[in-house]
């Protein structure tokens, strides 16, 4: 595996396990026993708990340790055990995660009071906290974390134990109270500011009231420190049902929060007490559909630069006569395109009326979603076929990373080649969570970046591992932007990285606000490949706090809010004219900014979606054909 430091500096996020207590609970070990002696008298039932939550997905665990300390262990006759406490948990831990998942010392407050509000010094508390590092370190720890700690003054002594003894990555978790500060009042930015002066690698949070409160305070930490973040919260409060204290916060919602956690800056997310290995699979499952975990080792940032690699007797089709889509942005001229869904069932005729009548108005493509918001459709590629071959309209294949793994990408791509299909837009998909099937897995060998370094080695005549193919492919490689996105810096460095890896243009999501679209042009304007804006036509006030409120990196402004609500209390059809009007209003106001539009077809009626192009003066209705240039 690699050293964890390495971790630190990528781009994706980790997951760390869950309560070992409450699984050790769970398994009858009542509380008035020292979990931690259980190193020594039931190994096999802890290493039963870090290999539950290994198979869950976590990418770290953490020793069962976090009362092993001399202080802690006293109540229990064990003080003289420590070092064989401490040792056994470490190579417990070790042995569970094998080469799957990074150990942590797991090292928790002393429990008692320091100077100056207790008769124990620094460097006694120092002391007891470095007799418990030697002894992980000595068990194969790979990283240590110091958590639940309420009081800055203690966990310095803690910080500074480890490293003496140590130059491993520590990670510095605090715990917060309702008011988001420790019980002491100290806020967290006070905390994280001093925390990061002490040198950690990682500031987090963990335990507390639950995820809500850690959620607050993480954005307020953000703001204070460009150290990683983590986040382990409760699973919200314990509730005493029937003498059993139980968490009540479900692997669902806990799921829903490590998404939030991570737009707030999070890179680890896992769980504290209440929390269990179905929590942490349902929140390793959320995290890697917008963390995938390939992508950054096989195919992004690669040294070498796919044109040198490019057989000598292969020539790279030029983008010009790629596809007259391909051609028309290559050459700067504007083009336009409808998004239209596949159909439902294996009955295309209606969805190939509908097409016909953009191919009938001259529009230049039809795009093709796969599977958006994780529904169950016809195959977007099978649409895309169909669509070209009995509508002669350019189909603009939407293709995502969350079904197929990279073996069944490569063969589904070098198939639509020899199908005929030329334009792609890259995506990396919504996961399964948001549609109908929230069981379904998904795979995310690899994202967005990744599958646009892919299909480029393909339009170079070179397979995964750069062996050559034959013939290269004709792709005109088009990718996702998203003016709205919460972490604005994240979503333009992975823009950067995309244009890097081949996107020749960009496609964005629905655009409302237009001086949010300008401003981030603004600050795109080094990356020099053409953006093609998304328009959507609302149909309705609900509609529009839908796409507001639940459609990531959508933001409709109050003014068009307000419009839409005004015209829904009129009537259904001033609402859908309303909302044509306010789709043509934006088209018209970023036209001179960027490179085409793509218009969505709202419920499948691309009537309401041709009367956008209306606003645009050169848009002429043609029968000429959209063929690829001979």
């Amino acid at each position: 595996m690699k050293d964890f430091r390495e971790l630190l500096s990528s781009d994706s996020v980790y997951v760390f396990d869950g309560a070992v207590g409450t699984r050790l609970y769970d398994k009858g070990i009542y509380i008035n026993r020292s979990y931690d002696e259980l190193n020594l008298t039931s190994p096999d039932l802890v290493r039963e708990v870090h290999e539950e939550y290994v198979r869950a997905g976590a990418d770290v665990i953490e020793t069962n340790t976090f009362g092993a300390t001399r202080y802690k262990l006293q109540p229990y006759g064990l003080e003289g055990k420590l070092h064989a406490i401490n040792v056994a948990a470490a190579e417990i831990a070790r042995g569970a995660a094998g080469d799957r998942a990074y150990v942590a010392g797991a090292i928790g407050p002393l429990g008692l009071r320091i100077e100056p509000f207790g008769p124990t010094s620094f460097d006694e508390a120092k002391d007891m906290f470095k007799e418990q590092a030697i002894a992980l370190l000595e068990g194969g720890v790979d990283l240590f974390i110091l958590e639940t700690f309420s009081e800055l003054s203690v966990i310095e002594q803690a910080i500074r134990a480890v490293r003496e003894v140590t130059d491993l990555p520590v990670i510095a978790q605090m715990t917060i109270q309702a008011d988001m500060k420790t019980t002491f009042g100290t806020s967290p930015e006070a905390f994280t500011a001093r925390l990061d002066e002490l040198g950690v690698d990682v500031i987090g949070l963990n335990c507390g009231m639950g995820p809500t409160h850690v959620l607050a305070a993480l954005e307020k930490m953000r703001s204070v420190t460009n150290k990683p973040l983590s986040a382990q919260p409760n699973a919200g409060l314990p509730r005493d049902v029937q003498g059993r204290q139980l968490y009540m916060g479900s692997p669902e919602y806990m799921a829903t929060f490590s998404k939030r956690f991570v737009q707030a800056g999070a890179k680890f997310v896992g769980g504290c007490c209440g929390t269990t290995p179905t929590h942490i699979k349902l929140i390793a499952d959320s995290i890697r559909s917008i963390s995938p975990r390939q992508s950054q080792v096989i195919l992004k940032n690669e040294k070498v630069r796919v044109a040198d690699l490019t057989p000598a007797d292969v020539n790279v089709v030029p983008a010009e006569t790629r596809s007259n889509w391909s051609r028309k942005i290559a050459r700067g001229e504007f083009v336009t395109s409808v998004e239209v869904l596949p159909p439902k069932g294996c009955d295309v005729q209606k969805t190939l009326e509908s097409i016909a009548l953009l191919k009938d108005a001259g529009v230049d493509a039809v795009n093709i979603p796969d599977g958006p918001r994780a529904q169950t459709r016809m195959s977007a590629q099978a649409t895309a076929v169909l669509v070209e071959q009995n509508v002669g309209i350019e189909a603009v294949l939407h293709y995502c990373c969350r079904d197929r793994n990279l073996l069944g990408m490569m063969s589904d791509l070098l198939g639509a080649a020899a199908l005929g299909l030329h334009n792609l837009l890259i995506i990396t998909g919504d996961p399964p969570k948001m549609g109908p099937y929230p069981d379904a897995t998904a795979v995310f060998d690899i994202d967005s970046i990744g599958l646009t370094n892919m299909v480029n080695k393909l339009n170079h005549g070179l397979d995964l591992g750069n062996n050559p193919i034959g013939k290269p492919t004709a792709f005109s490689i088009g990718v996702g932007v998203n003016p709205g996105a919460v972490n604005l810096d994240e979503e333009i460095r992975r823009f950067e990285w995309k244009v890097e890896a081949g996107a020749e243009y960009a496609i964005t999501q629905p655009v409302f606000d237009t001086e949010q679209l300008r401003r981030f042009l603004d600050k795109i304007a080094h990356v020099k490949i053409p953006i093609v804006a998304g328009i959507w036509p609302l149909v309705s006030f609900r509609n529009a706090e839908f796409l507001h409120n639940e459609v990531p990196g959508v933001n409709v402004t109050p003014a068009i809010l307000e419009r839409m609500r005004l015209a829904s209390e009129q009537s259904k059809e001033h609402a859908r004219e309303e909302g044509i009007a306010i789709a043509r209003e934006s088209l018209l106001d970023v036209r001179d900014i960027i490179a085409g539009v793509q218009v969505s077809a709202p419920f499948g009626n691309v009537k309401y979606a041709l009367q956008v192009f209306d606003a645009l003066d050169q848009f002429k209705p043609t029968t000429a054909a959209t063929s690829p240039p001979a």
